[in-house]
């Protein structure tokens, strides 16, 4: 179980940290996409640090989700 719990949060570690270095490597080496206006003084960047944020809630809810079902009821059993 331990192994299980460990290598589900490397992978969501490793997911998170793929989309944050990717946002990242976008502001150092794309600026002019970022700087895309939506509308007047709303540009991509904008939405995408929320989508960042966003991922990160997202993998948080899949994490308790999981550790409350699955997680705790194998830790119950023993």
């Amino acid at each position: 179980m331990v192994r299980e719990r460990t290598s589900f949060g490397w992978l969501l570690t490793i997911l998170m940290l793929t989309v944050y270095f990717g946002f990242i490597g976008l502001i150092a080496f794309d600026k002019q996409l970022l700087a895309t206006n939506f509308s007047g003084a709303t540009s991509l960047d904008l939405f995408m640090g929320f989508g960042v944020i966003v991922f990160a809630f997202i993998l948080t809810g899949i994490y308790v989700t999981r550790a409350n079902s699955r997680f705790d009821r194998r830790s119950a059993e023993f």
